[in-house]
């Protein structure tokens, strides 16, 4: 049976979700030895150098728009690693994919205030029942919130923008070109605050090296380059969707890789996350216009 391009964009973009969700536990070992920044910037570096013959490739379709798109989106999707990969410090792997994973409520209500619908009942109790999810999985006896999860917070937000701005801009700009921009701005602001910021020691263990190689290229210039051309075909609430088993992944990775395992509370908290996305997903995608 031959696939429609809608979806092959699902597959791919599953297959994109699949290695981000994995990627949690192996930065989170690697970040023990190089700082956080330095370890984006140079993770990021690597995944433009590999990018680079297929840029001079599309040479042509560099214009000044692409590039200030492509920028913008550099911004948010900087501002989404540096909070988790800093948060990653202070909470667990598991935590962070599903913490992560709330972006995908976050874009349908991005769709509902563009497109000036008020959200319908079921959209709000999805945003509802994944907020309850994170404070069950979040808050302490005390009802205090973790600092990393707080910071994973923050970086959910802004994968929600990137989302949301990559279904934008996806359908009118060369999709090498766009990715490109956006992972050479990371690339450098994140250069910048490792010189701005004071780090602690670094070491370049074969830990570090086995992470930079695996984030740089299936985990960042491919996944982006994918997304980038994939979304082209499918709607930013779609691609949410897809990326809501991201945390299930993560998940999954750090019980095998890092022996992590959730508690009853965990455990309940993160199948309310996981529905909470899935119904606000469901009704967001009933209100957003198809892509171009």
């Amino acid at each position: 049976m031959k696939l429609s391009k809608s979806q092959w964009a699902d597959f791919s973009l599953l297959m994109v979700t699949l290695v981000w969700g994995s990627t949690f536990v192996i930065v989170k070992w690697a970040i023990e030895d190089l700082p956080p920044f330095p370890f984006l910037a140079i993770r990021f570096a690597l995944a433009f150098i590999s990018l680079l013959p297929f840029l001079w490739l599309q040479k042509a379709h560099i214009s000044k728009g692409t590039v200030l798109k492509g920028a913008a989106l550099g911004v948010f999707l900087f501002s989404g690693y540096a909070w988790q990969t800093v948060g990653l410090q202070y909470t667990t792997a598991s935590n962070a994919g599903f913490i992560t994973g709330l972006s995908v409520v976050f874009v349908p209500t991005l769709v509902t205030i563009t497109t000036r619908k008020l959200p319908n009942p079921s959209l709000i109790i999805g945003i509802f029942c994944a907020l309850v999810g994170l404070a069950f999985l979040s808050l302490s006896d005390r009802f205090q919130l973790n600092k990393g999860d707080l910071m994973i917070l923050a970086c959910a937000v802004c994968f929600a923008l990137h989302i949301f701005l990559v279904g934008r801009y996806a359908p009118e700009t060369n999709a090498t070109v766009l990715a490109s921009v956006q992972i050479l701005t990371v690339s450098i602001l994140s250069g910048l605050f490792s010189f701005l910021l004071p780090q602690p020691s670094i070491s370049f263990s074969s830990t570090v090296w086995i992470a930079l190689l695996v984030t740089a290229i299936p985990a960042t210039s491919l996944a982006f380059f994918v997304q980038t051309k994939m979304q082209q075909f499918t709607t930013p609430t779609h691609t949410a969707l897809i990326f809501s088993m991201e945390p299930v992944f993560a998940a999954i990775s750090a019980f095998f890789f890092a022996g992590e395992i959730l508690t009853q509370r965990g455990l309940f908290g993160a199948g309310l996350v996981l529905a909470g996305m899935l119904i606000a997903e469901f009704t967001g995608s009933k209100n957003e216009p198809p892509s171009k």
